[in-house]
């Protein structure tokens, strides 16, 4: 289990535009492969601009980019 959001927004992640992430720990890593509007709209009440939520992911970390299997978000 990961946390899950926009970087940008709330990971304070170096970026010009909304970006998917997850942080383990105190680290932030970018997600290659699955986009942040996937999951619903970013910028809505609960999206990933507005709200950071709970993922159960699998996958690799390369090149300090999270490149997933798996990526389900928990229910709220």
């Amino acid at each position: 289990l990961v946390l899950a959001s926009c970087g940008m927004c709330n990971f304070g992640m170096k970026s010009k535009r909304c970006n998917l992430a997850i942080q383990i720990n105190e680290n932030a890593y970018s997600v290659k492969g699955t986009k942040i509007d996937d999951y619903g709209d970013s910028h809505a009440k609960d999206g990933f601009c507005n709200a950071i939520r709970v993922a159960n992911v699998s996958g690799t970390i390369t090149e300090g980019v999270f490149i997933p299997t798996d990526f389900k978000l928990q229910k709220n």
